[in-house]
């Protein structure tokens, strides 16, 4: 074969080839690199413009050597698969296609494992942001919301196109043997604009070379392109460009889901935290009962064998000691449920041996807020007083005060203002509205009849290896066809698209009730919390009280036991009361601990970082009477209801 059909043969290829290597090169670890720089400048430019500021540290990136995996390695942890530990220690396929996909991974916390962990509160809402598997899902939710948003983008970008095709073919027909080469090579570009037009561009070249009999070659060219544009159906922008419309605003709304997720997260881990310091104050109180019991048996016992005690007080004392056994074990194994539980929260294995810091819990109880609810009441005092001189007076109930409230025990209507103007489910639920109401317009735009403008040019020949002898073609507008048409499709047959209006309609006031549902929830929210706060500080009044009434009770039926001038069921009465009064001042002081957070959640002002870390809210801080002057601009007019300013009053 002559060089110069060599260099006809090879001339396609070298195309085909060239296109490979600069388009085709790309390797898998570019284009999620690609993805991930697109997804970021998106979620940052939306976080700024929904929060007014932005997410540092934000990443889906798993840690390195995450607080999960050390525990695994360095405790020795049973475990199925290498995965157990991280996905980084897992075992791939061979195919795997991202070599880079673990590199450049931050690392984990900085926590001593080598023997039992103690995490305060602080360390235990950082650790659950970076191990929790809940946390993370919610971290790649938004991710995907950006990348469903550059997806809808790309709709409007400039769409490029290039197909090569070389084709050797030999026909052994009886007329006699021919062998050629063709190689079909396009370049094509479209693009879609926001008033719905579509214009579409093609330029290919064919190469077509015969390897017997003439041995001719020829080159043919042609450019192509067409226009769409609509004149009637979709040719509105506000229709065209709704699903990238709704994409972004879709973005907003997981950033406000998952900010409003965080302070739900934080409140939990907190409750959870707090819950597991409560078992193990449970427990603490039990062993201490259970030795005051035991104490009581043997001096039981020793009174009884002095004559001075019947035995079957003796035996009361003694299964009072068997139930004070039976709740103390309860007591050690709840508290390791529990315990285990929490791990599972905030990410950890429920088999590492890990420990929480009890001094959170004495900084709670030793709390300057909550101290002054369990000094002696002064009132308890006057009051028993006034019974004893007075017991047939007319007894006059006195409701719990506001004096002494706490810091977030707000008034009511202030509260539900806050929330109105700062919940972001509730902000979802009104864009919800809105998108509901895009929606009608959407489905009404279809109703109306197809009208479309399509104009189309080409210019130039193919070639195949059929007509390999003729002359190289040439691209020239004076021997070129082009065609304009205008296509009309009335509306005689509209059934799917009339039941869709309807639909839509029916649909924006399903989003109206469900906002308005929202609405009423969150005020149920606010007014629930806030009696929970008060019915707490009441509780730990009173069970401080409780408590010191049952030690005095304790005491002193010691030393009437002790004269002879009480029974044994009376001291075990009274350190079981004693017992349960303790466990009930723990357990109202940690709901209103909780019950504060709950409700600065349940506003929507509790602020918690990436990392999980929170700023509690100052009331002081906040314009109520400029909130509600927001909020009175909504209204709608007319109705006799009472304005805002008439319900705070």
């Amino acid at each position: 074969m002559a060089s110069s059909e060599l260099r006809s043969v090879f001339f396609g290829l070298m195309i085909v080839w060239v296109m490979v290597v600069f388009v085709g090169c790309r390797s898998p670890e570019s284009y999620r690199q690609e993805a991930d720089e697109v997804s970021r400048s998106i979620l940052d430019e939306t976080w700024r413009s929904a929060m007014g500021r932005s997410e540092d540290g934000f990443s889906i990136e798993p840690a390195s050597d995450s607080l999960r995996r050390r525990l695994m390695l360095d405790q020795n942890l049973p475990m199925r698969v290498p995965a157990s530990a991280s996905s980084s220690d897992d075992r791939l396929i061979k195919q795997w296609p991202d070599d880079t996909y673990f590199d450049g991974r931050a690392g984990g916390e900085n926590v001593d494992v080598s023997d039992v962990p103690m995490f305060t509160l602080i360390e235990a809402l950082q650790i659950a942001a970076s191990n929790s598997r809940v946390y993370q899902t919610q971290k790649e939710t938004v991710f995907q919301t950006a990348l469903r948003l550059d997806l809808e983008r790309n709709e409007f970008r400039n769409i490029w196109r290039g197909v090569a095709d070389s084709i050797l073919s030999s026909n052994l027909s009886a007329g006699g043997e021919t062998n050629g080469v063709l190689a079909q090579d396009s370049l094509s570009v479209s693009k879609k604009f926001k008033n719905g037009s579509e214009f579409m561009g093609l330029l290919a070249v064919d190469l077509a070379k015969l390897l017997s009999g003439s041995r001719e070659g020829s080159m043919g060219i042609r450019l192509e392109t067409s226009l769409s544009i609509p004149l009637l159906r979709g040719s509105s922008r506000f229709i065209v460009t709704e699903p990238l419309t709704q994409a972004q605003r879709d973005v907003v709304y997981s950033i406000y889901n998952f900010e409003r997720f965080k302070r739900t997260f934080a409140v939990g881990i907190a409750s959870d935290y707090l819950s597991v310091l409560q078992q193990l104050d449970r427990v603490d109180n039990s062993v201490e009962n259970y030795k005051r019991v035991v104490a009581s048996t043997r001096r039981a016992r020793r009174l009884a064998d002095a004559g001075r005690l019947p035995e079957i007080q003796v035996d009361q004392s003694v299964q009072d000691e068997l139930r004070a056994r039976n709740s103390w074990i309860s007591a050690v194994q709840a508290s390791e449920q529990t315990l285990d539980r929490f791990k599972m929260v905030i990410g950890l294995p429920t088999d590492a041996r890990i420990s929480l810091d009890p001094g959170e819990f004495d900084v709670l109880l030793n709390s300057e807020r909550y101290a002054r609810y369990l000094k002696p009441r002064e009132s308890l005092v006057d009051a028993e007083v006034a019974l004893a001189d007075a017991a047939d007076a007319a007894v006059h109930l006195v409701p719990p005060s506001i004096d002494d409230a706490g810091p977030m025990e707000l008034r009511e209507a202030d509260a539900v203002l806050i929330a109105l103007m700062n919940r972001l489910d509730l902000r979802v639920a009104v864009g919800e509205i809105v998108d509901a109401q895009r929606g009608v317009v959407v489905a009404a735009d279809n109703l109306r009849a197809d009208v479309t403008l399509l104009g189309s040019a080409s210019l130039g020949e193919s070639r195949s290896l059929g007509s390999a002898g003729q002359e190289d073609a040439q691209i020239r507008t004076d021997r070129g066809f082009y065609s304009l048409l205008l296509g009309i499709d009335l509306p005689f047959e509209r059934t799917s698209e009339r039941n869709s209006y309807r639909n839509a309609l029916i649909g924006y006031e399903q989003m109206v009730r469900r906002f308005q549902e929202a609405e009423d929830a969150v005020k149920f929210d606010v007014r629930s919390v806030l009696r929970t706060l008060l019915e707490s500080r009441e509780t730990i009044k009173i069970q401080a009280e409780s408590v010191r009434v049952a030690q005095r009770r304790v005491d002193s039926t010691n030393l009437f036991l002790q004269a002879g001038r009480a029974e044994i069921r009376d001291l075990l009465e009274a350190q079981n009361a004693l017992n349960s009064a303790q466990d009930a001042l723990t357990d109202a002081v940690v709901r209103y601990r909780i019950g504060e957070l709950t409700l600065q959640r349940d506003l929507g002002v509790l602020e918690v970082s990436s990392d999980g870390l929170w700023t509690e809210f100052d009331p002081n801080d906040y314009d109520i009477e400029g909130i509600a002057a927001v909020l009175e601009g909504m209204r709608p007019e007319g109705g006799d209801q009472p304005g805002i300013e008439a319900i705070k009053n």
